[in-house]
């Protein structure tokens, strides 16, 4: 067998391109979400302020993520995605707007903290067409033998821009205050945008094309309840990302446990970012696809210590270590998903599989921010993050006791079939 090149993907332009306008993308979203965690936090010192942003943004997520995939499996992608950008630099040109010092010294602190609101349930509604849109869109640009080398690539860059996005936000909040940091937000976005139209219109491959939409939404579901691997795959995450979402309470940690201000902030946010963008590089080069099943189950056992170690720890660096960690396992995690996603997903019902995607995985963070928000109120901040990670655990074990076609699940064959196609 010929030596697999790990650079496949990036020696295809369109493929560069489109990186740069992702990494541009999250980079800005990262950094705004943790801009916006900061401010919130600061005007309410109530936790569950802070899960209140995750609920803003999953409601609409949730409401349109299956209209929205059927919306892209009919449209053209790149347009689509232009389309997106340029409504997510609205929203973070009015966030701009609203941190100015004369918007800030003249509106009482409720009225700011509800259009903050606001703007995120109009940025869960864009977040419903992102994450189809992109998945669809790469799978146009890369031939189908270098998927597993492209999602590698993809979900690499995608951890990086978040290292870098919430590293800086913590250190620009420091260094520029919240108003400037949302300007080099709307920056990145105006810049993402620019770079999307080097890229060129790709074809629709759907052959269905008008459709009526509640048949479509009616196949796309049903062909992820039937293939097991990637319901499994899912389902799992889903799980694990709803417990584990200690992230969403590390402006707490930050400043009333570890007191460590701004800067230490970004450390924290960024460390599983760093974790998971190191073990990403190591998979372009050692494929993980071998036994994928089984690396998953205990790729996201790991990330469930990592969280439980986290919530007892007090001492700042090994919070770092302990989030560090979680990144690694989750890196695998995230690379074998996207892996079983490409591979299992045909054309012409990519973003109506990535919407039930978002659905499961994506619109979890933000439930699972909730849920943060809402234990930390009862239980208390520590003890909300240890029992995410032990639910964690418990959902680990009890799928791989009931699911032995899943934990056998390989996915060498499926890749071996994509390679020889062309």
């Amino acid at each position: 067998m010929a030596k697999k090149d790990p650079y496949a993907a990036l020696r295809i332009k369109e493929f560069n391109v489109f990186l740069l306008v992702r990494f541009a993308l999250v980079f800005a979203w990262s950094m705004q979400f943790i801009v916006i965690e900061w401010q919130v936090y600061a005007l309410t010192k109530d936790p569950l302020s802070l899960g209140m942003i995750g609920l803003m943004e999953i409601i609409p997520a949730l409401a349109m993520a299956l209209f929205a995939g059927h919306i892209v499996d009919q449209k053209e992608k790149r347009n689509l995605l232009a389309i997106c950008i340029a409504a997510f630099s609205l929203i973070s040109f009015c966030l701009f707007w609203l941190t100015s010092p004369e918007v800030t010294s003249s509106w009482s602190k409720k009225s700011m903290l509800y259009t903050i609101y606001g703007l995120v349930f109009f940025g869960g509604f864009l977040r419903s067409f992102f994450g189809p849109t992109i998945f669809s869109l790469v799978a146009l640009i890369v031939p189908k033998k270098i998927y597993a080398n492209a999602a590698t690539w993809n979900s690499s860059t995608w951890q990086m821009s978040r290292v870098l996005g919430v590293a800086f936000a913590g250190f620009s909040i420091g260094w520029l205050g919240v108003h400037y940091s949302l300007c080099i937000v709307f920056a990145l976005v105006l810049v993402s945008l620019l770079f999307l139209f080097q890229i060129k219109r790709k074809p629709i491959l759907n052959d269905k094309i008008g459709e009526p939409m509640m048949q479509s939404l009616k196949e796309g579901v049903h062909f992820v309840f039937k293939t097991k691997a990637i319901l499994g795959a899912l389902t799992l995450d889903m799980v694990s990302v709803l417990f584990g979402g200690a992230v969403a309470l590390l402006a707490i940690f930050a400043q009333d446990i570890l007191k460590v201000g701004p800067q230490g902030f970004g450390i924290l946010v960024a460390a599983p970012s760093v974790g998971a963008f190191i073990t990403m590089l190591i998979t372009a080069y050692i494929p993980i696809s071998k036994n994928a099943g089984m690396k998953l189950l205990v790729a996201i056992f790991g990330f469930g210590i990592c969280i439980v170690v986290f919530g007892l720890s007090t001492s700042f660096w090994l919070s770092v270590a302990a989030l560090f960690f979680s990144g690694v396992t989750d890196g695998v995690s995230m690379v074998i998903r996207q892996t079983i996603l490409q591979i299992k997903t045909p054309d012409n019902m990519r973003g109506r599989v990535s919407s039930v995607n978002s659905m499961f995985v994506g619109s979890s963070n933000e439930l699972g921010a909730f849920e943060s928000g809402v234990t930390a109120k009862l239980m208390g901040t520590a003890t909300a993050v240890v029992f995410g990670g032990t639910m964690t655990l418990i959902t680990v074990i009890t799928t791989a006791i009931v699911s032995p076609t899943f934990r056998k699940l390989d996915l060498t064959k499926d890749i071996e079939e994509h390679e020889n196609a062309e």
